[in-house]
């Protein structure tokens, strides 16, 4: 289904939530296409758009107070120097997902946030300048529509992933810049569409 959906309150949504759980329709009610500028906030969102994948977004986000848990917060100067003893216990650690590859992801990233936050422009900044500080307002009708990347995802995943974050191919930094607020893709018929849109989103 691509059409938004009617849910027993009076509103339509988007449809990817469905409308029998409580917590995603909060995810996209409360969350979603927000526009996000915390450096920090950033940084815990494109690491778990990053273990989302190959997953869907309602396993993350079920798992996420354990991620938080799991990993201190999502303070990038804690995880940049986690240790091979500290990667370990997260793989043992049941209530994230138990992937190496994203574990070790999630400390370079770190790394590499830590890096942009120290000599410039901040990440904040390094992402939001992409579109002049400036939501893109998309006005999609069906889900049919909305892309899996585009090619400023293309030119944003080229530059994080060259300065070493790790797992930002194309299709995850959409998906990112969708959940942040860097565009505005609740489809037109969606209450959050106007609401988002009127939050303007202007980076201070």
């Amino acid at each position: 289904m691509s059409a938004p959906l009617l849910h027993t309150d009076g509103l339509r949504r988007c449809p990817w939530p469905g409308t029998a759980d409580a917590l995603y329709i909060a995810y996209h009610d409360q969350e979603w296409g927000v526009p996000e500028f915390d450096d920090r906030a950033l940084y815990e969102k494109l690491v778990l758009d990053g273990f989302q994948a190959g997953l869907s977004w309602i396993t993350i986000l079920r798992k996420r107070d354990n991620f938080r848990r799991a990993f201190d917060g999502f303070d990038p100067e804690r995880i940049a120097r986690y240790d091979a003893r500290k990667r370990a216990k997260l793989m043992k650690d049941v209530g994230i997902v138990r992937n190496r590859l994203k574990i070790e992801g999630a400390v370079l990233s770190a790394r590499a946030f830590l890096e942009v936050m120290d000599k410039g422009p901040g990440f904040s900044v390094l992402l939001w300048d992409f579109l002049d500080g400036r939501p893109k307002i998309n006005n999609f009708r069906s889900m049919k529509q909305v892309p899996a990347e585009t090619p400023l995802s293309q030119k944003i995943s080229k530059e994080l992933a060259a300065r070493g974050f790790k797992f930002v191919g194309p299709t995850i930094v959409y998906a990112f810049m969708q959940a942040v607020g860097m565009v505005n893709d609740h489809l037109v018929q969606c209450h959050r569409h106007q609401a988002v849109h009127k939050l303007g989103g202007k980076r201070k």
